[in-house]
Protein backbone atom coordinates (compact mmCIF):
# COMPACT_ATOMS: atom_id res chain seq x y z
CA UNK A 1 0.00 0.00 0.00
CA UNK A 2 1.45 3.44 -0.93
CA UNK A 3 2.51 5.67 1.93
CA UNK A 4 0.31 8.57 2.96
CA UNK A 5 1.36 11.67 0.96
CA UNK A 6 3.45 14.26 2.76
CA UNK A 7 1.36 16.60 4.88
CA UNK A 8 1.40 20.18 3.56
CA UNK A 9 3.91 19.67 0.79
CA UNK A 10 4.17 23.30 -0.28
CA UNK A 11 6.49 25.71 -1.99
CA UNK A 12 7.39 28.73 0.11
CA UNK A 13 7.70 31.06 -2.87
CA UNK A 14 5.59 34.25 -2.65
CA UNK A 15 2.80 34.42 -5.20
CA UNK A 16 2.99 30.76 -6.21
CA UNK A 17 0.21 28.27 -5.71
CA UNK A 18 0.68 25.54 -3.11
CA UNK A 19 1.81 22.23 -4.59
CA UNK A 20 1.18 18.70 -3.38
CA UNK A 21 3.46 16.79 -5.78
CA UNK A 22 6.74 16.85 -7.68
CA UNK A 23 7.62 15.52 -11.11
CA UNK A 24 9.90 12.48 -11.18
CA UNK A 25 12.08 12.34 -14.29
CA UNK A 26 12.59 8.59 -14.16
CA UNK A 27 10.86 5.45 -15.30
CA UNK A 28 12.52 3.37 -12.60
CA UNK A 29 10.03 1.42 -10.45
CA UNK A 30 12.62 1.38 -7.65
CA UNK A 31 12.71 5.18 -7.50
CA UNK A 32 8.93 5.33 -7.50
CA UNK A 33 8.82 2.88 -4.59
CA UNK A 34 11.37 4.90 -2.62
CA UNK A 35 9.47 8.17 -3.06
CA UNK A 36 6.31 6.40 -1.94
CA UNK A 37 8.22 5.10 1.09
CA UNK A 38 8.74 8.65 2.38
CA UNK A 39 5.25 9.75 1.38
CA UNK A 40 6.14 12.06 -1.51
CA UNK A 41 3.39 12.39 -4.10
CA UNK A 42 4.72 12.54 -7.65
CA UNK A 43 3.93 12.35 -11.32
CA UNK A 44 6.32 10.71 -13.77
CA UNK A 45 7.64 12.74 -16.69
CA UNK A 46 9.55 10.95 -19.44
CA UNK A 47 12.98 12.15 -20.56
CA UNK A 48 15.57 11.08 -23.13
CA UNK A 49 19.20 11.72 -22.20
CA UNK A 50 22.43 10.45 -23.78
CA UNK A 51 23.95 8.23 -21.09
CA UNK A 52 27.32 7.64 -22.77
CA UNK A 53 30.35 8.21 -20.55
CA UNK A 54 32.55 11.02 -21.82
CA UNK A 55 36.26 10.59 -22.33
CA UNK A 56 38.14 11.16 -19.08
CA UNK A 57 34.94 11.61 -17.08
CA UNK A 58 34.99 10.34 -13.51
CA UNK A 59 32.12 8.27 -12.15
CA UNK A 60 31.18 11.06 -9.71
CA UNK A 61 31.08 13.65 -12.49
CA UNK A 62 29.13 11.24 -14.69
CA UNK A 63 26.27 10.60 -12.28
CA UNK A 64 26.02 14.29 -11.38
CA UNK A 65 25.91 15.29 -15.04
CA UNK A 66 23.23 12.75 -15.91
CA UNK A 67 21.04 13.52 -12.90
CA UNK A 68 21.22 17.23 -13.76
CA UNK A 69 20.51 16.58 -17.44
CA UNK A 70 17.47 14.44 -16.59
CA UNK A 71 16.13 17.09 -14.20
CA UNK A 72 16.58 19.83 -16.80
CA UNK A 73 14.98 17.71 -19.52
CA UNK A 74 12.04 16.96 -17.25
CA UNK A 75 11.70 20.65 -16.37
CA UNK A 76 11.65 21.67 -20.03
CA UNK A 77 9.11 19.01 -20.90
CA UNK A 78 6.74 19.46 -17.96
CA UNK A 79 6.55 23.25 -17.67
CA UNK A 80 2.91 24.26 -17.37
CA UNK A 81 3.12 27.63 -15.66
CA UNK A 82 2.90 26.22 -12.14
CA UNK A 83 6.67 25.74 -11.74
CA UNK A 84 6.34 22.23 -10.31
CA UNK A 85 9.80 20.97 -9.21
CA UNK A 86 11.41 18.10 -11.10
CA UNK A 87 13.42 15.40 -9.32
CA UNK A 88 15.91 13.11 -11.10
CA UNK A 89 18.68 10.68 -10.20
CA UNK A 90 21.40 8.53 -11.73
CA UNK A 91 23.36 5.59 -10.32
CA UNK A 92 26.71 4.05 -11.18
CA UNK A 93 28.37 0.89 -9.91
CA UNK A 94 32.11 1.51 -9.86
CA UNK A 95 34.93 -1.02 -9.59
CA UNK A 96 38.59 0.03 -9.81
CA UNK A 97 37.47 3.38 -11.20
CA UNK A 98 35.45 1.74 -14.01
CA UNK A 99 31.71 2.17 -14.37
CA UNK A 100 29.81 -1.09 -14.70
CA UNK A 101 26.60 -0.36 -16.58
CA UNK A 102 23.61 -2.55 -17.34
CA UNK A 103 24.57 -5.95 -18.80
CA UNK A 104 24.10 -6.44 -22.52
CA UNK A 105 23.39 -10.15 -22.15
CA UNK A 106 23.89 -13.13 -19.84
CA UNK A 107 27.58 -13.45 -20.62
CA UNK A 108 28.12 -9.78 -19.80
CA UNK A 109 26.18 -10.11 -16.52
CA UNK A 110 28.14 -13.20 -15.49
CA UNK A 111 31.35 -11.33 -16.26
CA UNK A 112 30.31 -8.37 -14.09
CA UNK A 113 29.32 -10.61 -11.19
CA UNK A 114 32.63 -12.43 -11.53
CA UNK A 115 34.48 -9.13 -11.24
CA UNK A 116 32.45 -8.09 -8.19
CA UNK A 117 32.79 -11.49 -6.51
CA UNK A 118 34.66 -11.32 -3.20
CA UNK A 119 35.44 -7.63 -3.61
CA UNK A 120 34.27 -4.20 -2.45
CA UNK A 121 32.90 -1.74 -5.00
CA UNK A 122 31.41 1.75 -4.91
CA UNK A 123 27.87 2.77 -5.72
CA UNK A 124 27.41 6.45 -6.53
CA UNK A 125 23.96 7.95 -6.86
CA UNK A 126 23.41 11.60 -7.68
CA UNK A 127 20.02 13.22 -7.14
CA UNK A 128 19.07 16.56 -8.67
CA UNK A 129 16.12 18.89 -8.12
CA UNK A 130 15.17 21.54 -10.68
CA UNK A 131 12.99 24.40 -9.47
CA UNK A 132 12.23 27.90 -10.70
CA UNK A 133 15.28 29.03 -8.72
CA UNK A 134 17.63 26.70 -10.58
CA UNK A 135 19.23 23.31 -10.04
CA UNK A 136 20.53 21.73 -6.84
CA UNK A 137 22.15 18.32 -6.49
CA UNK A 138 23.62 15.90 -3.98
CA UNK A 139 25.65 12.69 -4.31
CA UNK A 140 25.49 9.58 -2.16
CA UNK A 141 28.51 7.26 -1.98
CA UNK A 142 28.28 3.72 -0.62
CA UNK A 143 30.64 0.75 -0.39
CA UNK A 144 29.25 -2.70 -1.08
CA UNK A 145 31.19 -5.91 -0.41
CA UNK A 146 30.22 -9.13 -2.17
CA UNK A 147 30.92 -12.62 -0.94
CA UNK A 148 32.40 -15.03 -3.45
CA UNK A 149 30.00 -15.88 -6.28
CA UNK A 150 30.34 -19.11 -8.24
CA UNK A 151 29.86 -19.24 -12.01
CA UNK A 152 26.82 -21.45 -11.46
CA UNK A 153 25.25 -18.90 -9.12
CA UNK A 154 25.87 -16.10 -11.61
CA UNK A 155 24.20 -18.09 -14.40
CA UNK A 156 21.25 -19.00 -12.18
CA UNK A 157 20.86 -15.38 -11.08
CA UNK A 158 20.79 -14.19 -14.67
CA UNK A 159 18.10 -16.78 -15.43
CA UNK A 160 15.79 -15.11 -12.89
CA UNK A 161 15.66 -12.00 -15.10
CA UNK A 162 16.48 -9.68 -12.20
CA UNK A 163 19.93 -8.45 -13.33
CA UNK A 164 18.99 -7.57 -16.90
CA UNK A 165 18.25 -3.86 -16.33
CA UNK A 166 20.39 -3.24 -13.26
CA UNK A 167 23.69 -1.37 -13.10
CA UNK A 168 26.39 -3.84 -12.11
CA UNK A 169 23.98 -6.73 -12.89
CA UNK A 170 22.44 -6.96 -9.42
CA UNK A 171 19.59 -5.59 -7.32
CA UNK A 172 20.16 -4.99 -3.62
CA UNK A 173 16.41 -5.02 -2.97
CA UNK A 174 15.95 -8.38 -4.69
CA UNK A 175 17.56 -11.79 -4.85
CA UNK A 176 20.92 -10.10 -5.37
CA UNK A 177 20.93 -9.30 -1.65
CA UNK A 178 22.23 -12.82 -0.95
CA UNK A 179 25.59 -11.81 -2.43
CA UNK A 180 26.07 -8.75 -0.19
CA UNK A 181 28.30 -9.42 2.81
CA UNK A 182 28.63 -5.79 3.91
CA UNK A 183 27.19 -2.36 3.13
CA UNK A 184 28.64 0.95 4.24
CA UNK A 185 26.50 3.86 3.23
CA UNK A 186 22.98 4.26 1.97
CA UNK A 187 20.74 1.27 1.19
CA UNK A 188 18.33 3.55 -0.69
CA UNK A 189 21.26 5.11 -2.53
CA UNK A 190 22.39 1.71 -3.78
CA UNK A 191 18.78 0.99 -4.73
CA UNK A 192 18.72 4.14 -6.87
CA UNK A 193 17.45 7.13 -4.87
CA UNK A 194 19.23 8.20 -1.64
CA UNK A 195 16.38 9.27 0.61
CA UNK A 196 18.43 11.37 3.03
CA UNK A 197 19.84 13.52 0.22
CA UNK A 198 16.47 13.61 -1.53
CA UNK A 199 14.74 14.92 1.60
CA UNK A 200 17.50 17.50 2.06
CA UNK A 201 16.95 18.79 -1.48
CA UNK A 202 13.19 18.96 -1.05
CA UNK A 203 13.56 20.83 2.24
CA UNK A 204 16.08 23.30 0.84
CA UNK A 205 13.62 24.12 -1.96
CA UNK A 206 10.81 24.82 0.47
CA UNK A 207 9.14 21.45 0.06
CA UNK A 208 8.61 20.35 3.63
CA UNK A 209 8.66 16.61 4.41
CA UNK A 210 6.29 15.66 7.23
CA UNK A 211 4.65 19.09 7.08
CA UNK A 212 7.08 20.80 9.48
CA UNK A 213 10.53 22.32 9.19
CA UNK A 214 13.37 20.83 11.21
CA UNK A 215 13.58 24.10 13.10
CA UNK A 216 10.20 23.38 14.65
CA UNK A 217 10.94 19.76 15.56
CA UNK A 218 11.01 18.88 19.23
Amino acid sequence: MPATPITALKLRYPGYMSLDFVYLASGSPRRRELLQQIGVSFRVVGTVVDEAVRSGETAAAYVLRLAAAKAEAGWNRSRDGNHVPVLAADTAVVLDGRILGKPADGQDAEGMLGQLSGRTHEVLTAVALRTVDGLQSRTSRSEVTFRGITAGEARAYWATGEPSDKAGAYAIQGLGAIFIADLRGSYSGVMGLPLFETAELLSSAGLVPLGASRGHAR
